[in-house]
Parts: structure tokens; C-alpha cells; sequence
């Protein structure tokens, strides 16, 4: 009945046309990015480019696509990405799934958890770090840029904390069926976690894609930087040393630059459709405790 009501259905009226307006402002940018890579280069270079293309050409993508350091970039951050997050994952339920228990299960928890508490107040630097990947003969390495963010406690606290809303009586269900805490893990509490599992997912898979700093301090060799700091690189120093010398004759750098930024955009706006369902719900329910 509070739904039929007038004043509920003029402030909704007004949230959705807000919220549409918002979400057309927040895709402008991007998709001003695309006109600008898909028109010729004197328009894009006189700022001539608004809500159309000029002089309609695909020369900017195909020029990206046949350089050869942004396709190794893109390669990198896909890697990074799949392995970073699929790694994560496994370490992170698996640590929230342990913090989780009670203490007369877990007599340690206490301890456990405040000790990944206290990482996210304090951090050992930036140079102890770049010390240890040195020490560890990381540097230069794919692994440089997975291992050092592969435990988030942010994530484990949200993934604890959704664990603990499932139901008890499923666990001592199955332990009374024979199955371990591996078990349970596995075939209790991972299928009934699926919304915070997805959010956990997204953010760490929009962390990997977009981490460039990382990139930058441990990578040396251009073939192996990932795509965020490849276009750090190019677009921020305006180092064009990577770029294909041809492609900079015949086209215009904003409009090589616009495809190669939408194109790196283009992998989490594809995934993060399918993950939105998910995301509201994994938020609440593991950020509050019962």
C-alpha cells in the first residue's frame, strides 16, 4: 500500500529520472572517448569531435591492434587479471571461512583475525616492499604484480562476515554425514555464497586491470608491462616511444590514444553487467554482522 501512494510514486518519478541523467553523465566521457577514436584526424586534433564521428575511420583500431606493446600489455593484464583473481579467491574464502568459526571451534581466531586486521592500519612501506620483491628474485616477473595484493582483508571481512549468516543446522548436517571442514567448504557454504563471491570478484578483478603504480616499480622490460601502466606510460609522460612510428605519421595521438583508452575500458564493462545483480546484495549482506 506505502508503494500506491502519491507522494512515493512523484519521489519515484523523480529518483529515476535523477538516476538515469547520472548514469548519461557518467557514460558521456566514455563515449565522446569512442567518437574521437572512430573520426579522422583533423577533427579530433581541432576538438571539432562531439556526440558524432568525423570523418567515420577505423584506422585508429587497426593501428592499435598491430602494435605489437599494446597487444603484449593487454595479454599482461588479462593474465594478471585471471590469475590475480582466481588466487585471491582461493586464499581469501578459505582464510574468511576459518575466521569465521567460533573460538571454541577456532581458539586462535582472535589472534588470526586481529593480525590481518592490523595490516589494514599499518603497512611495511613502499621500499621494504620493492626490497622483498627484489629479494625474492620477483622483480620483473608477473608474479611482482599478483602476489603483493593476493591477501585483501577488506575482502576476507566480507566474505567472514557472510559466512557467518549461514545456517548452522547445514554444516552439523553434513558433519554428521561424515563430511570434513573441506567438505563443508566446499559443498555448503561456496554455493550459497555466490553474491558476495561475485562481489569479492569484481573488485578484485577491477583492482588487477587498473593497477598501474605496481607496474611501474617492478616492471623493467616494456613486453611485460601490464595494460594500465602502458597507457600510463603513453597518455601521462607522454612517452609515444611505444607507439608504432607509422601509426603517429599518418594518425593524429588522440585519436590512437582514445581507441587504445576505450579499448582497455572495455573488459570491465563487459563483465560488470553480469556481476551487478550480485553486488548490492554481497555488500550488505557481508558488511553486517549478526
Amino acid at each position: 500500500m506505502y508503494h500506491k501512494t502519491l507522494p512515493y510514486r512523484i519521489f519515484s518519478i523523480f529518483n529515476n529520472v535523477f538516476l538515469t541523467i547520472l548514469s548519461l553523465l557518467c557514460l558521456l566521457p566514455l563515449y565522446h572517448l569512442l567518437m574521437v577514436s572512430l573520426s579522422s584526424s583533423a577533427p579530433a586534433n581541432a576538438g571539432l569531435v562531439t556526440f558524432w564521428p568525423i570523418g567515420f575511420t577505423l584506422e585508429a583500431y587497426a593501428k592499435t591492434f598491430d602494435n605489437a606493446n599494446f597487444l603484449s600489455s593487454l595479454w599482461v593484464s588479462v593474465e594478471r587479471t585471471v590469475l590475480g583473481t582466481g588466487l585471491a579467491l582461493i586464499v581469501n574464502t578459505i582464510a574468511a571461512y576459518a575466521l569465521s568459526k567460533e573460538t571454541r571451534v577456532f581458539r586462535a581466531r582472535n589472534i588470526y583475525l586481529w593480525y590481518f586486521v592490523v595490516t589494514m592500519l599499518f603497512s611495511g612501506g613502499l621500499i621494504p616492499g620493492y626490497i622483498l620483491i627484489l629479494k625474492l628474485g620477483l622483480m620483473n616477473t608477473l608474479w611482482a604484480l599478483i602476489l603483493p595484493g593476493l591477501v585483501a582483508v577488506f575482502n576476507i571481512i566480507l566474505l567472514l562476515n557472510f559466512f557467518r549468516t549461514v545456517p548452522k543446522d547445514l554444516e552439523e548436517a553434513a558433519f554428521i554425514d561424515g563430511a570434513g571442514h573441506f567438505q563443508s567448504f566446499i559443498k555448503i557454504y561456496l554455493p550459497v555464497s555466490v553474491p558476495v563471491i561475485a562481489t569479492v570478484s569484481l573488485f578484485m578483478m577491477v583492482g588487477h586491470w587498473n593497477a598501474y603504480f605496481d607496474g611501474i616499480i617492478y616492471i623493467r622490460d616494456s613486453e611485460k608491462l601490464p595494460l594500465a601502466t602502458f597507457m600510463q606510460t603513453i597518455i601521462v609522460q607522454a612517452d609515444m616511444t611505444k607507439l608504432d612510428p607509422e601509426a603517429i605519421a599518418n594518425l593524429s595521438q588522440r585519436t590512437i590514444r582514445a581507441s587504445q583508452i576505450f579499448i582497455s575500458a572495455l573488459p570491465i564493462l563487459l563483465v560488470y553487467p553480469f556481476l551487478q545483480r550480485y553486488f548490492v546484495t554481497g555488500i550488505v549482506v557481508g558488511a553486517v554482522k549478526e
